[in-house]
């Protein structure tokens, strides 16, 4: 029996365009050797990010969600009660922009600084986003 070992340095033409530095690295195209990417998804040969960071990241995320979940609760009963044409399209974008920094704190994982940056950004909108639903 043998085992197929694909190569992690192949990406497909569409990485080359991708904003961030793309998905994977490349030795082809326009990408250079100190090109660096910052959102991917972990490879199977890379080491495992430590279990205090994982945990760290992932009760920040937590704590986030329950936020949003009691802000999405203030939001529903002003939606039943009458609400103005702006406050759902308002929730739902600062909402999900939220939700996006926090996906791509942990596709960052592996970098020293940017998933803490990304979380701490993901933490205004949502402020925001309770700040709406609680004075409204």
């Amino acid at each position: 029996m043998t085992t197929v070992e694909k190569d992690r340095t192949t990406r497909t033409e569409a990485a080359a365009i991708m904003p961030f530095g793309g998905w994977e690295s490349t030795p082809t195209g326009t990408a250079s050797a100190d090109d660096e990417v910052l959102f991917r998804f972990p490879a199977p040969d890379d080491p495992a990010p430590s279990t205090a960071r994982l945990l760290t990241l992932a009760l920040w995320a937590a704590g986030l969600g329950f936020s949003a979940l009691g802000a999405g609760a203030l939001a529903m009963a002003d939606v039943l009660g009458g609400a103005a044409f702006w406050y759902v399209p308002t929730l739902a974008f600062f909402g999900l922009l939220s939700v996006v920094m926090a996906a791509a704190s942990f596709l960052s994982i592996h970098r020293p600084v940017l998933p803490w940056l990304l979380l701490t950004c993901a933490t205004g909108p949502l402020a925001v986003d309770i700040l709406i639903a609680v004075l409204y």
